[in-house]
């Protein structure tokens, strides 16, 4: 026979505690949300990796969420940051098209520091900074220009390469349009304290006929050295991790491009064999087993 329990009882047999926690911090005006994710026996004393997504996406996203669990299991708090894109308190959706784009690479960078800042009034011991895709090259950027005694480690995952010749095929590959003409009226106008300035019908990012301001047309369209990630690494003075999959379509080459830099000390790289651009499945068990095996390396 089955005995009959109450509601109560059937949880404290069933609900696994939680210690996921939606949190926000304030900067520059608008609310910032996150995700954190707190290891079993573990207090923000112990350290914190602090994740930032690609791009338009969100904290929440499959891959972001998978790392949390899987760097949860294997030990580690960690915190993955939603960025605002000029959004107050942006949910965990992808940033829409229709919103006025007023964002830029810089943005992002400012807010891991504003996180980083949060981490430490919290009491984080230590903390690991760690990007996918387009949030690689802004960890990066961030760790080249904005270096805190916090932060140990950094953790780039498939960071994009935008060369100033790809930019302009990739633009006129995606929209159909010229970027050239429009980067030099846009900094024109920029020089001149107009880069706040709105145009609309204007394509920008992934968004086809928007709303943007000159700066955000500028920022992800013109070429910035700060947000080459490879270029960038010998500038970081922190142990990083580079990873990298093998059939990444998305951006290709990663390994290869990391491997000039890569002394296997200060810089190591990981090849994830079969990998593509999201590590899904048990290409993210291998992504986290690398990782973890990084941050130990460096007393993480």
């Amino acid at each position: 026979m089955f005995r009959k329990f109450s509601s109560a009882a059937l949880c404290l047999l069933f609900c696994l505690p939680t210690m996921a926690e939606e949190v926000t911090t304030a900067h520059q005006g608008l609310t910032l949300k996150a995700n954190l994710e707190m290891a079993d026996g573990k207090s923000l004393k112990d350290g914190v990796i602090l994740m930032t997504h690609g791009t338009l996406v969100h904290g929440r996203m499959e891959i972001m969420s998978t790392l949390q669990d899987n760097m949860k299991t294997r030990g580690y708090n960690s915190l993955s940051i939603n960025l605002s894109y000029g959004v107050n308190n942006r949910p965990f959706v992808m940033h829409e098209c229709g919103l006025p784009q007023t964002h830029t690479n810089g943005d992002a960078v400012d807010e891991i520091a504003s996180w980083v800042d949060w981490l430490k009034t919290k009491g984080a011991g230590k903390i690991a900074v760690l990007g996918h895709s387009r949030g690689s090259n802004q960890a990066a950027w961030y760790a080249s220009e904005k270096p805190d005694a916090a932060v140990k480690a950094i953790v780039l995952i498939a960071p994009g390469s935008w060369t100033p010749e790809y930019l302009k095929e990739d633009y006129h590959k995606r929209f159909d349009k010229e970027l050239t003409p429009l980067l030099e009226k846009a900094r024109l106008q920029i020089k001149a304290g107009k880069g706040k300035a709105m145009m609309s019908k204007i394509d920008v990012v992934y968004c086809k006929d928007t709303q943007s301001t000159l700066e955000t047309l500028v920022s992800y369209h013109g070429f910035d050295p700060r947000l080459d990630a490879y270029g960038t690494l010998d500038k970081i003075r922190l142990p990083v991790l580079m990873v990298a999959g093998s059939a990444d379509e998305i951006t290709p080459g990663v390994a290869e491009k990391t491997k000039p830099h890569a002394d296997g000390k200060r810089v190591q790289v990981v090849n994830i064999d079969g990998a593509d651009h999201f590590f899904r499945d048990l290409y993210a068990e291998e992504a986290a087993d690398a990782i973890s095996t990084f941050l130990k390396g460096h007393n993480f």
